[in-house]
């Protein structure tokens, strides 16, 4: 029943596998993000409250929750690799660190964007999701200093997995801190009863920006963990044999 997981942790396996996915991942993921960032900009109606200023939705969304999921596949694949021993696993979360950084990031930036013309300010210290999403960008860096400052890489795996789990329970403390207490950022648009609170004209440049987010971000994880399992298999006889085959590359 679990031959699959085993041969998918098998990282000759796994960088044969993403080498076929990484192109059906990207291209339509570019495709999603054309269509839905053409859509938003020029199609979408004007917002009734926000005008135009709420287009930025389109980018702000998708950071945001690929920003909360790659930190949860970095912490899940630690778990994986501290209870399994699994080196892939690890290889995984340790490639998942820079883009999940990377979106929090542009969640943040692409936020006080929207927030100066709906808010009045750049930055709003008192908010609780604007605050647990900074916490996470600083668990992602902390994640990736404490990576680079041990040598040995079974010792820095262990230890980063340790702080990525810590830190996982802050994910949900995003999620739901509009719930939870009083901020300026609106409750649930998609995800709610009745339906998700957003004209078709707004919708669907908006789901099809964030499926095309993530299809990007799954062939940039892809490739990443490519260049990781190569990192740390270096000296053994699969990855002597790749880089000798002609025709092949990394």
């Amino acid at each position: 029943m679990w031959k699959w997981f085993h041969q998918l942790a098998s990282p000759p396996h796994f960088f044969r596998l993403a080498s076929v996915l990484i192109p059906w991942l990207a291209w339509p993921g570019y495709a999603l993000i054309a269509y839905g960032t053409f859509a938003g900009l020029f199609v979408a109606p004007p917002d009734y409250q926000q005008s135009d200023a709420f287009r930025i939705i389109y980018v702000h969304v998708p950071a945001a929750y690929l920003s909360m999921m790659a930190y949860m596949i970095m912490a899940i694949a630690g778990g994986i690799g501290l209870i399994w021993r699994m080196k892939l696993a690890h290889a995984v979360a340790a490639s998942a660190a820079p883009i999940g950084a990377s979106f929090t990031f542009l969640a943040l930036a692409s936020g006080s964007v929207w927030g100066r013309p709906m808010w009045g300010t750049w930055w709003e210290w008192g908010d609780p999701r604007l605050m647990s999403e900074l916490l996470m960008l600083f668990l992602y860096i902390g994640y990736m200093a404490l990576r680079s400052a041990i040598d040995d890489t079974t010792k820095a795996d262990k230890a980063s997995a340790v702080l990525a789990l810590v830190g996982a329970v802050n994910v949900p403390v995003i999620h739901y801190s509009v719930e939870w207490w009083s901020s300026l950022h609106q409750g649930a648009t998609l995800i709610r009863e009745g339906g998700p609170a957003m004209d078709a004209a707004m919708l669907y440049p908006l789901l099809a920006n964030i499926l095309g987010f993530s299809l990007v971000f799954g062939a940039l994880l892809l490739r990443r963990v490519r260049s990781e399992v190569l990192r740390r298999e270096g000296r053994t006889r699969w990855v002597r044999e790749l880089v000798l085959a002609p025709g092949d590359s990394a």
